[in-house]
């Protein structure tokens, strides 16, 4: 027994020794030399791409802003819109240079940076084709905010939808109907936008009259309305016009008026200004006709 442990620890000695002789004249067979001279070399280039990147991110982020500073002030953005299409800007510009920074010092280093990528294609393939609803919705939401389609408060139309803009994101659009309802709506469904909310409106105020009364009268009353609250609505955009009598079918007449307001203002002002005309018409002893409409139960 004493002999075979004997013979198992020469074995385990012998073996030892051999790879310990082996690890000997590999180690002594390194040329140090040039392995220092090669990492510092790579060192140094690895500091200066980070420098030189460094130095690119600083310009092209002064860049950046002056541009989108000149763009304010030229096409007069909304504050809400500008800081979206910035942080869009800046975050692809970052991504680029880190993606940039990767690529170098990996291939600096020694790694087949081109064959990761291309055994990586099979897989950004798949998810491409899976993510290609979320791109398009990106992409489209971009758009929508650079090209001023809507904006928050706006009043629009969307694929049947009417509502006000709660939120613009670049994945969906938010519209709030006015009976309270929040609609999400994917942005690669919006096709076409109407905006109501865009320029002036016509409106068109109409006060039925009686055709036998004196019809230079009335229209020198609603003129002299007109005058007296002008001033008070800085929404109204145009000077109202009085176009006279008109027909409104099954036996009735109406003077009308017409003026274009700010979007968004016209409920408010037809309001007031059929309030002021009734009340200065009765108070000059035309009455206003009842309805035509002969309702029975």
């Amino acid at each position: 027994m004493s002999i075979l442990l004997s013979t198992t620890e020469s074995g385990i000695v012998s073996e030892t020794g051999k790879q310990l002789n082996a690890f000997s004249r590999y180690w002594q067979n390194i040329d140090w030399n040039n392995l220092i001279s090669l990492a510092v070399s790579k060192t140094v280039i690895i500091i200066l791409i980070c420098v030189l990147l460094l130095i690119v991110r600083k310009i092209g982020t002064n860049i950046l802003k002056k541009m989108f500073q000149k763009h304010n002030i030229k096409q007069d953005f909304s504050e809400r819109r500008l800081q979206t299409l910035y942080t869009l800007s800046h975050n692809f510009f970052q991504y680029f240079l880190i993606f940039v920074w990767a690529y170098s010092v990996l291939t600096v280093i020694g790694v087949p940076v081109g064959s990761l990528i291309a055994g990586a294609g099979i897989a950004g393939i798949a998810i491409g084709l899976g993510a290609q609803g979320f791109i398009n919705d990106v992409i489209t939401g971009f758009f929508l905010i650079l090209e001023s389609q809507l904006d928050v408060g706006d009043h629009v139309i969307i694929d049947n939808i009417e509502g006000t803009v709660s939120t613009i994101g670049l994945r969906t659009t938010q519209i709030k109907s006015f009976d309270g309802t929040l609609h999400f709506i994917p942005n690669r469904e919006i096709l076409i936008v109407s905006n109501l909310s865009r320029g002036n409106l016509r409106l068109v105020i109409d006060i039925r009259i009686k055709p036998d009364e004196d019809l230079e009268h009335i229209k020198h009353i609603l003129q002299t309305v007109n005058e007296e609250k002008l001033a008070d609505y800085s929404e109204i955009k145009s000077q109202p016009n009085v176009i006279g009598l008109v027909d409104l079918g099954n036996g009735t007449f109406a003077f009308r008026t017409e003026m274009f307001v700010l979007s968004g203002s016209q409920a408010k002002i037809k309001t007031e200004f059929m309030t002021a005309y009734v009340t200065a018409l009765t108070q000059s002893g035309i009455m206003i006709p009842e309805s035509p409409l002969n309702l029975k139960v």
